[in-house]
């Protein structure tokens, strides 16, 4: 998602020499590929947005896959790039890096000051992990790596997959199901799951209570569900719903961190202070999750009602950043939250 935005971003600007490899092109955790990789091409400035990343469920279930692999790719890409002779790079960490109680907005310089939310402690590890190494470099070998700490973002190519997506697009997805099937829109369910992956059998229980609630007749392939089907035609979502977040669109990232690659070393110009090399790029408001659950609901169209499943996990309570300091080298977003949706939802729509 990051590194699409980032490309299309750079080509509106009028870059044309841009080298680009996808996960089947390139093992990025294998050293030796990556190793060819910097060998083989000549290369002026990198941007790291590979990582593997994934919602709560997602970090709970698969903690070693989170802190190997993006240990691992940003180890290689770093390490390899400075062994190339490239001196500039950018690389993309996570809001997640901040101490779960931190004070609120996050400023950088809370880096390293408490403890980490338990959910997804080995993805902000291994994002930490990526700081320390673009600052490490910068200290020994005179590099001028740089970090920026985005915070939640969601638009164009993002992950829908109701296993492992994050909030906002998981939400998109699950009133954009609730809603074909106050319809009785078998097909289009049919045609969202090829799509966007697998539907839960839970969520299937939960489609097929709301159609039953509006009359509709349940297809024979899915009457294995009916037994677990609920008495409402209410969508359930995971936790309180009081979980404060701060969104950002994916387009203004990638402005941001063309931005950031283009400031003048001057900007940066002591890289043994950690502020120097990671900077947070943020929306500066936020909201709560049953909020944005109103506001997409209000988009995608949906007029059912809402219930909360508090036996799940909210992860950190509040979770905003500050980004003055980016604001006041003269970067500011441009897409706002119900802006941002409506086009997501949108380009949804068209796959």
């Amino acid at each position: 998602m990051v590194g699409s935005a980032i490309v299309r971003r750079l080509q509106s600007e009028g870059y044309t020499n841009l080298i680009t490899r996808s996960h089947s092109q390139l093992d990025l955790t294998n050293q030796q590929t990556v190793h060819d990789f910097f060998q083989s091409e000549t290369i002026g400035y990198v941007i790291l947005a590979a990582a593997k990343v994934g919602g709560i469920h997602a970090n709970n279930t698969y903690p070693a896959d989170f802190i190997y692999n993006n240990i691992m790719i940003e180890a290689n890409i770093i390490h390899e790039a400075y062994r190339a002779g490239i001196e500039r790079l950018l690389f993309l960490g996570s809001s997640c890096i901040y101490p779960r109680h931190a004070p609120q907005p996050m400023k950088e310089e809370y880096l390293l000051t408490g403890h980490l939310e338990p959910t997804n402690e080995p993805y902000a590890i291994a994002k930490i992990a990526g700081i320390k190494l673009c600052e490490s470099y910068n200290r020994q070998y005179g590099t001028k790596y740089r970090s920026v700490m985005p915070t939640n973002l969601y638009g164009s190519n993002d992950n829908y997959d109701l296993n492992n997506s994050h909030v906002l697009p998981a939400l998109i997805r699950k009133f954009h199901l609730a809603k074909l099937s106050a319809h009785g829109d078998w097909n289009g369910i049919s045609k969202d799951e090829k799509t966007h992956g697998p539907i839960p059998d839970d969520i299937t229980a939960n489609l097929i209570a709301i159609a039953q609630s509006h009359g509709h007749n349940i297809p024979s392939s899915l009457k294995r569900h009916a037994l677990r089907s609920m008495p409402s035609d209410a969508i359930t979502l995971w936790g309180t719903g009081t979980p404060r977040r701060e969104f950002l669109h994916v387009d203004d990232v990638a402005s941001a961190c063309v931005f950031i690659m283009k400031l003048d070393d001057s900007t940066f110009n002591n890289s043994t202070e950690p502020i120097l090399s990671h900077i947070n790029v943020g929306a500066g408001k936020d909201l709560t999750i049953s909020e944005l659950s109103e506001t997409i609901k209000k988009v995608v169209g949906y007029n059912g009602e809402v219930t909360w499943n508090q036996t799940k996990p909210d992860g950190t309570p509040k979770k905003l950043l500050d980004a003055s300091k980016l604001n006041s080298l003269g970067w500011k977003p441009e897409i706002s939250l119900t802006e941002g949706i409506k086009k997501t939802y949108n380009e949804y729509l068209k796959k």
